[in-house]
């Protein structure tokens, strides 16, 4: 193999390894831990699923702000507080809470599973 090969080699691995390894500062947490955090009045709860997806099923607290409005709509929530992020399985949130770090938000924890470990 040549050095042009073993480059693209590489670029290949880096990006698998930064799409799917967790986030620096964003926490993994399970339905239940989602659920005992709605007691807490400072917490955010964000639904980043289509407007379609979450009207057919969502649960309270959480609100909806879909995936690709949030990089816009982020400066809407308070950087403050701690924000919830849930999806259909996962995959979404962990991308809205890599958003939210990027973008100052402190403490971001994804629902493992998302609704579809919603019990």
């Amino acid at each position: 193999m040549d050095i042009l090969q073993w480059g693209f080699i590489v670029i290949i691995a880096v990006f698998f390894l930064y799409r799917f390894l967790p986030v620096k500062g964003v926490v993994q947490i399970s339905v239940q831990e989602a659920k005992e955090k709605f007691k807490d009045s400072n917490v955010q709860f964000i639904d980043v699923r289509t407007p379609g997806e979450y009207k057919a099923y969502h649960r309270k607290p959480f609100i909806n702000i879909p995936l690709a409005a949030l990089p816009e709509k982020a400066g809407e929530l308070d950087k403050e507080k701690e924000v919830v992020v849930i999806c259909q399985s996962g995959m979404r949130s962990m991308r809205a809470a890599k958003i939210l770090k990027k973008q100052g938000f402190q403490k971001v924890y994804n629902v493992k599973g998302g609704m579809n470990a919603w019990v």
